[in-house]
Order: C-alpha cells, then sequence, then structure tokens
C-alpha cells in the first residue's frame, strides 16, 4: 500500500510524512516543488529510508503526476501543496492563483483520470485529502461564534481567495465526477520545521538574534493556535474515517492574541536562554504599520470532528509552544540553513521601516 503526499517538504506536509512513517510501514511518494519554503532538510532523518520516495515536481505538472500515479499506485492522495503565506499573497498574488487553483485544477483532473482506470474495488477505497486553511471563512467579530463547517466562505486576502477557490474545485470534482474527495480547514499551525516568516518562528528567530520583534497593529489580531503534530493525527483520522464528500474543521481550542503569544515566546526564552545583558526579551517588541486588510480575529469549532471521528488535539497551547521553542533552540542548524539572503531580503522589505 503507498499514499502519495504533495507538499510534503514544507511545513505541515513534512511534518506528515516523518509522522506517518514513524508510525507506518506504507510508503509515501513525496511530491514538492521545492520553492523557498520547501526544504529537503526537514527530511533529513528519512535518508536511505525505502519508504519514502521523494520527487521533485508540481502539482501542475499533469504528465509527471499521471507517471506517478501509474507507477506506484496509491490508494490516497493528500494534497498539501500550496503558497500559503498571507503577506506574499499581497505583494505577488500571482503565483497563489497559479499553485492553489491552477494547480489544484490539474492535480484534480490528473488523479480523477487514475482514479477512472481503477478496479472497482480500489476505487472505491480510493480517497483524494485536500488540506485547507480557515481562512476561507474571512473574519470574525469578538462576540461571534467560531467558524463551523457551514459558514459562509467571505475570504479576504489573495491568499485566502486562492484556497477558497481550491476549496471549491476539490467539492465541485466529487459532486460532478463522483471523486472521493474529503476536505479539512485547519487554523494557524505551529511546531517544528516552520519556515521562519510566519510569526512564532519568525519571533523566535529574531529574539536570539538581537532584532526586533515586530506586530501588526495593536498585536490584537486573535488566531486559535494548533500544534502541528496534532494537525497530522487529525489528518490521519479524516483519511482513516472520514466521509466521502466532507468537511472537517481542524482546530486547537486555543484562541490567543498575537500580542500574548510573543510575550509567551519571550517568556520561554527567558527561562531557557536568557540574554546575556539580563533585559528580557519583550523589549525587542516593535509595533509595525498593520498589513492592509488584516482579518481580526479566527476561531474553529473543531466538534464535528471530535463527534464523528473522534478526535481532539492532544497539546495545549502551553505544552505546544514550550516544544516549539526548545525546538528551535535545538535545530539552529535547520533555521540557519532555510534562512537564505533571499529571505533576510524579503523581512527586511516586509518588518522594514
Amino acid at each position: 500500500m503507498t499514499i502519495l503526499v504533495s507538499g510534503g517538504a514544507g511545513f505541515i506536509g513534512g511534518n506528515f510524512v516523518l509522522d506517518w512513517l514513524a508510525g507506518s510501514d506504507e510508503a509515501v511518494i513525496n511530491v514538492d516543488k521545492l520553492t523557498y519554503a520547501g526544504n529537503l532538510d526537514t527530511l533529513k532523518l528519512l535518508e536511505g529510508d525505502v519508504r519514502h520516495i521523494f520527487v521533485r515536481a508540481d502539482i501542475g505538472d499533469r504528465e509527471a503526476i499521471c507517471r506517478l500515479l501509474m507507477e506506484h499506485e496509491p490508494r490516497a492522495v493528500i494534497n498539501f501543496a500550496a503558497e500559503s503565506h498571507v503577506d506574499r499573497s499581497i505583494h505577488g498574488p500571482g503565483d497563489f492563483i497559479q499553485t492553489n487553483v491552477v494547480g489544484t485544477f490539474n492535480l484534480l483532473e490528473t488523479v480523477r483520470a487514475y482514479w477512472n482506470e481503477l478496479p472497482a474495488d480500489e476505487k472505491g477505497a480510493f480517497r483524494f485529502l485536500h488540506v485547507s486553511t480557515d481562512e476561507v471563512y474571512g473574519t470574525l467579530e469578538a462576540n461571534d461564534p467560531p467558524f463551523s463547517e457551514t459558514n459562509t466562505f467571505e475570504p479576504n486576502s489573495p491568499y485566502s481567495a486562492s484556497k477558497a477557490a481550491s476549496d471549491h474545485l476539490v467539492r465541485a470534482w466529487h459532486h460532478t465526477y463522483g471523486l472521493p474527495v474529503l476536505t479539512t480547514n485547519c487554523s494557524n499551525n505551529y511546531g517544528p520545521y516552520h519556515f521562519p516568516e510566519k510569526l512564532i518562528p519568525l519571533v523566535i528567530l529574531n529574539a536570539l538574534n538581537g532584532k526586533p520583534l515586530p506586530i501588526y497593529g495593536d498585536g490584537q489580531q486573535i488566531r486559535d493556535w494548533l500544534y502541528v503534530k496534532d494537525h497530522c493525527s487529525a489528518i490521519r483520522r479524516v483519511l482513516e474515517a472520514g466521509k466521502v464528500g466532507e468537511t472537517y474543521n481542524v482546530g486547537g481550542w486555543n484562541e490567543k492574541a498575537n500580542l500574548d503569544v510573543v510575550k509567551t515566546i519571550c517568556s520561554l526564552l527567558d527561562e531557557l536562554q536568557p540574554r546575556a545583558d539580563g533585559q528580557g526579551y519583550a523589549a525587542q517588541i516593535t509595533y509595525v504599520t498593520d498589513r492592509p486588510g488584516h482579518d481580526r480575529r479566527y476561531a474553529i469549532d473543531a466538534r464535528k470532528l471530535e463527534r464523528e471521528l473522534g478526535w481532539k488535539p492532544a497539546e495545549t497551547f502551553e505544552s505546544g509552544i514550550r516544544k516549539t521553542v526548545e525546538w528551535y533552540l535545538a535545530n539552529q542548524a535547520w533555521v540557519s540553513n532555510v534562512t537564505s539572503g533571499a529571505y533576510r531580503e524579503w523581512v527586511s522589505t516586509q518588518y522594514g521601516a
């Protein structure tokens, strides 16, 4: 038995591949285009492991994906491949439309052609699991209930609009063609191997390097935080027992304001690796101009996943963020390898003046 994972050298996809092979002998065909956030260092633990076959390819390359499907005959395709950073989507929306919309379309069509030719029993057991985001639902006011699977899509950034479009395509390919799909919409992930452009790894990296810790606006934007390994366990459970055609929200039940998240990281670093001058890392907090169209609050209602499939997160925010900070302190070589000159230039442009 084999599964095909797209985007398996990225943050969530890489963690999923590592966790899958830590608990299963089922082989993984790992397809990743290796854009700036795709990092083979994340997969170093799998060097020499015959269960892991890495192929550099674009999900939009139908010929390459078709060849892999025919050769390895996977029982499932799990699609993590996406451009995923809101800030980058504001400055360059074209890449997001190309990967998240056109790429997903091409992947769906290639997988549909493969699925149509499967024997009846394999066809019935096959699954296409599409990994998406809570940002497709838009933003919430302070007293609004969390997003449920029945919320209307109201994306507010080029990134979230492109992911909403991909979700709609996946739904349509099920209802029109019968492709057996599953969709998950997750809240903000954090944990090991996170590319340091997102809030938590960026703050850890900047703090240790004596740089400002940039906070957009007043820092009161609220997100629900999900430890990445909890997310991976949820995806495994949905793949195993999810109802075809259904969407499952995956959340951590951890609503936190961005400023509180940063202060928590500072406190952990004060404990685990204090500054040489005796000051606290919170002294490095710097407020910067808010980004355009910044959603105020996201929150996930993950009760459907718990009620129907028995899943709930294992980590609290307090336990997960401690594990995350400890991982970054112990893996500075990984961080150094991914923070290239191009990355530093982008951060300077984004958070500079």
